[in-house]
């Protein structure tokens, strides 16, 4: 596109102004080809009309669009001139409050006069590692764009610093070293960098002075190398000067100062060191006071001197070289106070008197004489003799200055290098970067020799950069397959032939040097004659002491005065001796010749343009022309040599007033320093150059539908390019880029502005449209709605009349009646409606009422039967208690009566006895009793007949007693019956008992213990009864000995007595005096038959009794009373013992039915023992299985595990089901064994009752056959039975009792049995699921399943045993082997934890003080080991931090402290610690976890970092929402931008879930998870925010929207993980109010009170940086404006926030290490196997 057809209407063009040198206007009207005048309408709004060529029309320069205004490098700017540049600086300076902008390659910095924020330690790191343009223009960029070209090349790099005095060189270099020494941290004790730094303040005290532009002037030009070794750390540093202005030390001009180093030492004359110095105020030396300016404002030159002390001292530069330094820094001031006098005919003198004389000669060691004599005259060799001859008095001042001038240049030289020996450490330099400070290009009033050497300094780094430069943007297009045209640009060639060639101006000045008589004034005149055809050189017109040169930057004039003096520097040779032979040898070495030939020594030869000219006196050697080209030349071969970076500083004003923009000053610098030049080369070719994606992404609004459905954007960008610029001269398509010329990106910036405006005008159009027609519409409705109102009104009044009221009256008395009926009728049917609802309501209420009556009258029966049952129930339970009572109470009665009637017994045995004796004495009465004996046997006979007949009766009652048994065995199978219901009633109970267990099933694990101590308990009980058992048949069969002892006694009584009775048989015919006494012995007979019949009567219902209490609760009472007698039937002994008997037989016969029974049910209970054996039998094979499962599951798994990962909690729930399945195991065994013992005990107890049962009962048999033996038989037999009695009825509570409990266990070990079974199938399941993610176990489980087995896991205290010599092997293995990937750990990740404190509870019980401390030690020692191996392993740190804090947990929780022991459980609370306090171990623990802790978090840091700003920032995570602006920045050809790997927010997150997850597998514990969220999240938002502050392109309101939505998905991401309470979504609120502020309004007064309110995290500086960065993106967006920026600085003065404008990214949050019990049973625990910890022993 042409250039002409720019100029239209509403484009605005910069004209020339004689105040500000430019200033804006908009076209009004546009131009066409022919017209002879452009109007404009200036800012004022003031039309003005200006003036163009018709012909040939020469068109002011266009102003580049606002939204390229303020960019980051001025060759971005689509139209590239001097005025664009202008202004772009300004807008960046004045109102964005920036001082660095590019410019191509070169980084411009505009002095503030102001400290500004932007150079802490923290925008340091920040630029580290950043591309070039990737951030805010900065020196940081350029020195970090230096270093990282070192390091990436291998090559040297060098920064060059120019601009005027006071533009902020020194400052600007200062901080590039600073960065160096940042950045490059050795490490090392010797602290080069440090060294580095501290030489500045030392250079600029004895190089810096004050002129009238700066108060810290460098006069000198400094070249500093900054040594790299191999790893790119400072190793060393070295400095070359230039020029040193040697004439400031004599002369200083109005308001200027000399240098520093004098003023600091006259402000601390009065310290002790320096008395003997004799110094006196400034003003007092006349080299202090000529420019009448002492003192700098807001210097303190007392508090400088201890800067320059403390530096020199830093450095090395001991008390005695500094104390040398400032003898000869007096000895110069006290030399210029040296009084010359003119004593005539040209001739001088000094008085001997004069005290600075004596001072000057005693501090530098000279003769006083030798001094006086050589300033006043001077030495003339001759051919033949040599003269002393006097010099007048201007020459011997002169003399004077120039040895004061020697004398500092030297002092200089020597400072120098001795800072350059201490900056040179041992080492090897690999590359080293080159900081050149050196002053601008200089023009003043009266230009002297130094301004000649300066400016020529600067005409050749100006060749060298204007050929880099050429360089640069010849690869920039040779990169992109760019056609190569050649540039015309500026070469310096002439003008730098014109002052170093053959006959130039400094070969005609030395040659003119030469020559004592040659003046100045003849040194111009040859160069009038001989350079006066150079069209570079002029003579004025109006002096004949200047001359002319044509710089590149400007015409200077130069006053010839002084030229020829300056370049010759001479010193009197008889002064250099006086020096030389001084007593003071730090002075005296100044002047040697091997020192002052040293200068040259290490420099190159330098070929001159012209032969040199042998000079004739020593001392004119060489001049300081010369010098100065020798170290120029060296300068720029090593500047040729490296890689140059520029920047250039620029002075805004002259006042040093803080961001003043004097636009005049300005662009006189940017003339002289190139920047301008740059410009004009880059408009010359190509100067915007867009990427293909920026291209698109901007311009997309300009394309067709059909372009915008290409899938390839290069090609897109192409077609669309071809089609809105016609002429293909005005672009290129490169390789990653398109290039366009200048004002090709305005025009496209135009048509695009053009196309959003045509579519606003197009939605405007149509809003407005159709707010009208809703207007419209609206005004038509309410006319319609009043046309009706008022034809109704007009109509009315037409047709009312009389009659029409009438009618109207009628038809109103009609219509009321009509709607009275119609209401009446709508009324009735409502009420029938509202009574029939009531009516079915009522009903439906009383039904429910009369159910609900019913079912409480049926509760209240059910109630009453319920309550009577249990009443009954109570009643039957005490009825059966009393009973009891009542029983136990007769047997006692029982017992009594026994023990009487055997005390009968023995009575009436004593009382035979005696009849026995009585019998003996008068066997001779027996004789004559014979007649009477055959009666009584007569009578016996007839006795025995009786007893027959007894018999026969008797054997009847047997027959009634077999009925009665008949009728006993129905009411046997009645009470089988009846046992049958109780055995039903006895299974629901067992069934109500098995539902209460299932129900209680859920409680079962929680009381497991408590059942397990229970189940302990009873058992001991049941052994109690079983011994009180065992003791009480013990205690029965001594009784049954003693009762047989008793029935033998019976017997050998009853046997004496029977041999007595036939011995008597015997001899009844033998004493026949017996007879007398028969009838008396008849008599005596009948006594004892009445006796032995009240007896037997006795005896009779004593039996009776008895058989009614042994069957009463056996027969039934019809069955008991035929058993008993009447009293009708035979009265003898026999029928009542044989009632007894029957009795007896039955009583038997019951019992062996119940133990038939207790038999059965004894063989049922074996016969379900036998099923539970079997049961058991089957789990344990199906155990096996699954085992055998699991193996064959592990097998395939540890195949598969290193290409998998693990999940932590389905890794511990298969842990606690394996623990689990190890319990229930053990219970299963322990309750099978329980079970057994108790089964045959009670076999055992059962098998011996029944077999004394017997015994018993035969004995019983044997003993019935005699009277008297069955009644002492019966008597014990009695007791006897109703002991058994007693003790069967115990057996049998006993034996209930034991059922009940079986049943119980066997109930529960059933319903644990199916609840096992299903729960295996459940893991079963779980486990095929996890078959690819769980490593195998096999050992650890088969060792596990074997201490399961053989062990009780309740036995085990909880220690691990070791023998000291295996504690190497326990630390290797536990620590340093420790992977954390491996199965065990995934399973409990605390294992080497918990491990390590079992052993250390050993060594505690064991009470080995030695043996502790060994072991805490050697673990605190590999901890510390595997963290200093792995310092990076983010794995590694997770699962070490996650065990050291869990041990320290341990070491709490088990000290015994009280408050560490409230959660502990009562075992763990017996497991304490006993015998040592291992507080400082846990100490010593604590600061290694914060050290593993602050390690951690830096690697999670460093790994996060490089995600951060692109995924925070430059990624768009709003799709359809641009917020980026093309930068159309220039990047080095050299640089390196990697774009493939771009990162998202999403990147951040998946990097936060793998810290998370990791940590979570780890088993950390959530407190420390929180803590380490909450410091990433500071990290990011620091980060983040940081990038804002130094990146002005980020500051607009679409990204801060971007932010806002990135910021909500870290919020979620918080809520997914449950980590709310982390408080980590607090430190993003200086971030999110950032870009809070970004979004909101910022025009009016209540905008910027809002902000003051609502942006409480940011201090004034940070809020001001972002308004002041506020870039818009479109045209329709504003910038904030300055009024608005002072308002908000207004009203944040009140606030005393930090002034630092960054967030400190490596701020840490203080870590806290709360307590956190364990819940981990240490007794529980198993070491696997895997872990290689066989040699250690579980207690």
């Amino acid at each position: 596109m042409a250039l002409l057809e720019l100029y239209t209407e509403y484009n605005r063009v910069w004209i020339p102004d004689e105040e500000n040198v430019w200033k804006s206007a908009e076209i009004l009207r546009d131009f066409l080809f022919g017209d002879d005048v452009l109007e404009l309408l200036l800012e004022d709004e003031t039309e003005h009309y200006y003036p163009v060529d018709a012909a040939k029309p020469v068109l002011p320069p266009l102003r580049n669009p606002d939204i390229l205004v303020g960019e980051n490098d001025l060759t971005a700017l689509s139209y590239l001139h001097e005025p664009a540049v202008l202004h772009n600086l300004k807008v960046r300076f004045v109102e964005s409050k920036i001082i660095y902008t590019y410019c191509g390659i070169i980084l411009v910095a505009v002095n503030p006069y102001k400290q500004l924020p932007v150079y802490g330690d923290a925008i340091i790191h920040a630029y580290s590692g950043q591309n070039m343009g990737d951030m805010d223009p900065h020196i940081f960029a350029v020195a970090e764009e230096a270093y990282k070209q070192m390091a990436r090349n291998h090559k040297n790099q060098s920064i060059i610093v120019s601009g005027e005095s006071g533009a902020g060189k020194t400052v600007s270099a200062r901080y590039a070293m600073r960065y160096f020494a940042v950045v490059s941290k050795s490490g090392s004790k010797t602290r080069v960098e440090d060294k580095v730094l501290a030489s500045n303040p030392i250079t600029e005290a004895i190089g810096n002075a004050k002129t009238t532009r700066n108060d810290n002037s460098s006069r000198f030009g400094k070249y500093t190398e900054i040594s790299f070794d191999r790893k790119y750390q400072i190793i060393g540093a070295n400095m070359r000067t230039y020029l040193l202005e040697k004439s400031r030390v004599i002369f200083q001009a109005e308001n200027e100062r000399n240098y520093h180093i004098f003023y600091q030492m006259c402000s601390c004359a009065d310290l002790p060191e320096f008395k003997n110095l004799k110094l006196l105020s400034a003003d007092k030396f006349r080299y202090t006071c000529m420019g009448g300016e002492i003192s700098i404002e807001g210097v303190d030159d007392k508090k400088d001197l201890e800067e320059t002390r403390r530096t020199f001292s830093l450095l090395g530069l001991k008390d005695d070289f500094q104390s040398q330094v400032f003898k000869v820094l007096a000895a110069i001031l006290h030399l210029g106070n040296l009084e010359i006098r003119d004593s005539g005919d040209d001739k001088s003198s000094v008085p001997s008197t004069d005290p600075h004389l004596a001072v000057f000669c005693e501090l530098l060691g000279v003769r006083t004489d030798e001094l006086v004599r050589w300033l006043c005259h001077r030495r003339i060799v001759l051919v033949a003799e040599t003269l002393v001859k006097p010099v007048p008095m201007e020459k011997a001042v002169n003399a004077r200055d120039a040895l004061a001038k020697q004398i500092y240049a030297h002092l200089f030289a020597c400072i120098i290098t001795r800072l350059n020996k201490v900056l040179q450490v041992p080492g090897k330099q690999h590359a080293f970067i080159g900081v050149l400070d050196i002053y601008g290009f200089e023009t003043f009033d009266i230009n002297s020799f130094e301004q000649f050497c300066i400016n020529y300094a600067n005409e050749k780094l100006q060749q060298q950069f204007n050929l880099h430069v050429f360089k640069l943007e010849q690869e920039e297009y040779m990169k992109e397959d760019i056609p190569w045209t050649l540039i015309d640009f500026y070469d310096n060639q002439p003008v730098i032939d014109l002052i170093e060639a053959k006959m130039g101006i400094l070969d005609l000045l030395d040659e003119e040097c030469l020559f004592p008589q040659g003046t100045d004034q003849s040194w111009l005149q040859k160069l009038y004659n001989y350079l006066d055809p150079n069209p570079l050189f002029e003579k004025p017109r109006l002096s004949n002491e200047a001359f002319v040169i044509q710089h590149f930057a400007d015409k200077v004039e130069y006053q010839c005065k002084g030229f020829l003096e300056k370049n010759r520097d001479a010193l009197y040779e008889e002064l250099v001796e006086v020096l030389r032979g001084s007593k003071f040898p730090f002075l005296a070495n100044f002047f040697q010749e091997e020192e002052r030939s040293s200068v040259n020594r290490r420099g190159i030869k330098v070929r001159p343009a012209r032969p040199g000219v042998k000079p004739a006196n020593k001392q004119l050697r060489t001049s300081v022309g010369d010098k100065f080209c020798s170290s120029l030349y060296l300068l720029m071969e090593t500047l040729n040599a490296t890689t140059p970076h520029y920047v250039r500083c620029i002075k805004p004003n002259d006042e040093k007033l803080p961001f003043e923009y004097d636009s005049r000053r300005v662009v006189q610098q940017l003339r002289a320093c190139g920047v301008l030049e740059t410009i004009r080369i880059s408009a010359q070719s190509y100067p915007s150059r867009w990427t293909y994606i920026e291209f698109y992404s901007r311009y997309s609004i300009l394309m067709t539908h059909q372009e915008t459905g290409l899938s390839d954007k290069k090609h897109t960008c192409t077609t669309v390019l071809q089609r809105l610029i016609q002429d293909s001269n005005q672009y290129k398509f490169g390789r990653t880029k398109i290039f366009f010329r200048a004002g090709q990106v305005a025009y496209l910036e135009k048509l695009r502005l053009d196309r959003l405006r045509g579519a606003c005008v197009t939605i405007q159009k149509r809003v407005r449209g159709w707010s009208q027609r809703r207007k419209y519409l609206r005004m038509r409705e309410a006319a319609i709605i009043l046309q009706q109102y008022v034809r109704g009104k007009r109509t009315v009044r037409k047709t009312v009349s009389a009659a029409a009221l009438k009618q109207g009256w009628a038809a109103m008395v009609i219509q009321r009646h009509w709607r009275g009926y119609r209401m009446r009728q709508v009324y009735q049917i409502v009420r029938l409606s509202s009574i029939t609802i009531q009516a079915f309501t009522r009903g439906w209420m009383a039904r429910k009422k009369y159910k609900k009556m019913v079912e409480e009258h049926k509760a209240l029966v059910i109630q009453k039967y319920a309550r009577a049952w249990l009443a009954r129930r109570r009643f039957q339970t005490m009825r059966r208690l009393v009973i009891n009572v009542q029983l136990s109470f007769r047997v006692q009665q029982l017992r009594k009566k026994i023990e009487d009637q055997s005390k009968e017994n023995r009575g009436l045995v004593e009382r035979l006895t005696s009849l026995a004796s009585s019998h003996s004495q008068s066997m001779d009465k027996l004789h004559s009793l014979e007649a009477q004996l055959e009666k009584s046997t007569n009578q016996k006979v007839s006795v025995e007949a009786k007893e027959k007949k007894a018999r026969e009766d008797a054997s009847v009652v047997i027959a009634q007693l077999q009925k009665e048994l008949s009728l006993l065995a129905l009411d046997k199978q009645n009470l089988e019956r009846e046992f049958d219901l109780s055995t039903k009633g006895v299974k629901d109970n067992f069934d109500h008992i098995k539902r209460n267990l299932q129900e209680q099933k859920e409680n079962e694990a929680r009381f497991r213990k408590i059942a397990e101590n229970n189940i302990e308990i009873q058992r001991q009980d049941q052994e109690k009864e079983v011994e009180a058992l065992r003791e009480e048949i013990r205690r029965l069969k001594e009784e049954r000995v003693v009762l047989q002892q008793k029935i033998e006694e019976g017997r050998n009584v009853n046997a004496d007595l029977q041999d007595q009775v036939i011995q008597l048989t015997k001899h009844v015919k033998a004493i026949p005096e017996l007879r007398r006494d028969l009838h008396s012995l008849q008599n005596q007979r009948n006594n004892m038959d009445r006796t032995m019949r009240e007896q037997s009567e006795q005896a009779k219902a004593k039996m009776n009794e008895m058989t009614r209490k042994l069957l009463v609760g056996v027969v039934e009472e019809d069955v008991l009373s035929g058993l008993i007698p009447n009293e009708d039937e035979a009265e003898d002994l026999m029928s009542n013992f044989d009632g007894l008997q029957k009795a007896t037989r039955i009583l038997e016969n019951h019992q062996r039915e119940q133990k038939d029974n207790y038999e059965t049910q004894l063989e049922g209970l074996k016969l379900k023992l036998e099923h539970l054996q079997n049961e058991n039998s089957k789990l344990q094979n199906l155990f096996q299985e699954k085992t055998n499962v699991n193996e064959n599951i592990r097998q395939e798994v540890s195949r598969l595990t290193s290409d998998n990962s693990v999940i932590p909690e389905l890794k511990l729930q298969v842990s606690e089901l394996q623990r689990h399945k190890q319990e229930l195991e053990v219970d299963l065994e322990e309750k099978t064994r329980d079970l057994e013992d108790k089964t045959r005990e009670i076999t055992n107890v059962l098998q011996k009752k029944i077999a004394e049962e017997n015994a018993q009962h035969r004995h019983f048999k044997e003993q019935a056959e005699e009277l008297e033996e069955v009644k002492r038989e019966l008597q014990d037999k009695i007791e006897e039975l109703q002991e058994e009695n007693e003790h069967f009825r115990r057996l049998q509570l006993i034996e209930s009792e034991s059922k009940g409990r079986l049943r119980q266990e066997a109930s529960r070990l059933t319903t644990e049995n199916m609840d096992f079974e299903e729960q295996l199938d459940k893991k079963d399941r779980t486990i095929k699921k996890l078959q690819k993610q769980i490593k195998s176990f096999e050992t650890s489980q088969r060792a596990a399943k074997g201490r399961s087995v053989d062990n009780n896991p309740k036995d085990y205290l909880g220690m691990l045993e070791y023998k000291r010599e295996d504690e190497s092997r326990l630390i290797q293995n536990i620590i340093l082997d420790m992977k954390p990937r491996g199965v065990v750990v995934n399973m409990l990740p605390g294992l080497p934890a918990y491990v390590s404190f079992m052993c250390v509870r050993h060594a505690d019980y064991l009470n080995d003080d030695a043996r502790l401390k060994s072991l805490m030690n050697s673990i605190i020692r590999a901890i510390k080991t595997v963290i200093m191996i792995h310092p990076k392993d983010f794995e590694i740190l997770s699962f070490w931090l996650s065990n050291t804090y869990q041990l320290l947990n341990c070491l709490k929780q088990y000290s015994g402290e009280e408050e560490f022991m409230k959660h502990s459980t009562p075992h763990q609370k017996k497991n304490c610690l006993q015998n040592f306090d291992l507080s400082e171990h846990r100490q010593i623990l604590s600061d290694l976890a914060i050290h593993i802790y602050h390690q951690f978090i830096t690697v999670m840091e460093k790994s996060l970092t490089p995600a951060i700003v692109p995924g925070m920032l430059v990624h768009e995570s709003l799709q359809g929402i641009s917020s980026m602006k093309p930068s159309g920045f220039r990047k080095r050809s050299n640089s390196i931008y990697d774009e493939a790997d771009t990162h998202t927010i999403s990147s951040i997150l998946q990097e936060l879930s793998v810290f998370h997850s990791t940590m979570s597998q780890h088993g950390m514990e959530e407190g420390l998870i929180r803590q380490a969220v909450k410091q990433l999240f500071f990290l990011v938002g620091a980060t983040t925010f940081n990038n804002i502050m130094l990146r002005k392109d980020m500051c607009s309101c679409r990204k801060g929207m971007q932010i806002r939505c990135n910021i909500s998905y870290l919020e979620e991401w918080l809520k997914e993980k449950g980590l709310q309470s982390a408080n980590a979504i607090d430190t993003l609120r200086p971030l999110a109010q950032a870009a809070w502020l970004l979004q909101v309004n910022k025009s009016t007064d209540e905008d910027a009170r809002e902000i003051n309110e609502k942006c409480t995290e940011l201090n004034p500086v940070q809020i001001v940086k972002i308004l002041n960065s506020y870039t818009p993106i479109d045209d329709f967006e504003k910038r904030v404006g300055s009024s608005f920026v002072r308002k908000v600085q207004a009203l944040l003065q009140d606030r005393d926030d930090s002034t630092s404008m960054m967030l400190d990214t490596d701020y840490r949050f203080q870590v806290t290490f709360p307590f956190c019990p364990s819940s981990q049973a240490l007794e529980l625990l198993q070491v696997p196997n895997s872990l290689n910890l066989s040699f250690l022993t579980r207690i």
